[in-house]
């Protein structure tokens, strides 16, 4: 598995190469993340089509030893609130004991002939921390097709904080590399809380 680089000045090189408001992303990170140590790191700039706009998304994750760092920015083109086009960006400070789950979700091509250590073509990453859960109801019903009672709801509560895909074909292996790396290593921070 490769390992992230753990310097601020790694940190600062993978923004940069994002290419995507680099001064700003990394200041609004490097704020947030203050004097604490890198212990491993992501960046995944996402590019969108919204109607006959393209839009630009970079996500900043970070993990330091007691903390997980979330960095949105986005871009925005002119409107009614802004003459010019501008970008908002946002990060947020999760301590690593709200985080209540990993999970890390491969697609891997040609499964049969998978061999231990290869590149999956595709990586889901969500992480939950409890900021955002997403329930999902549906009328509840029994067994009996001519029963008219209510038997009111059922349905699932999903924590959604954070979802992150990558792909070989669109971010390229680097990505996809750096992505299980990073969910490892918080994998492996919050298990730690535990001991």
């Amino acid at each position: 598995m490769a390992k992230t680089s753990t310097t601020t000045q790694g940190l600062r090189a993978a923004i940069e190469r994002s290419g995507y408001y680099p001064a700003l992303v990394a200041e609004a990170v490097e704020a947030a993340v203050g004097g604490e140590p890198i212990r491993s790191y992501l960046v995944h700039q996402e590019t969108t089509f919204d109607q006959n706009e393209v839009r630009r998304h970079v996500t900043v994750l970070v993990l330091t030893d007691n903390r997980f760092i979330v960095n949105h920015t986005d871009e925005q083109g002119a409107d009614d609130t802004s003459p010019t086009p501008y970008a908002t960006t946002s990060t947020e400070s999760v301590r690593l004991d709200r985080i209540s789950s990993v999970v890390v979700s491969r697609v891997v091509a040609n499964p049969e002939a998978y061999t231990p250590g290869s590149l999956p073509r595709e990586v889901v990453l969500t992480i939950g921390w409890g900021a955002v859960n997403r329930i999902d109801l549906e009328p509840a019903a029994c067994s009996d097709p001519n029963c008219e009672a209510d038997h009111g709801y059922t349905g699932n509560s999903t924590a959604d904080d954070l979802t992150l895909r990558v792909s070989e074909t669109g971010d390229g292996p680097e990505t996809v590399r750096q992505a299980l790396a990073f969910a490892q290593a918080l994998s492996e921070a919050t298990a730690d809380l535990g001991r």
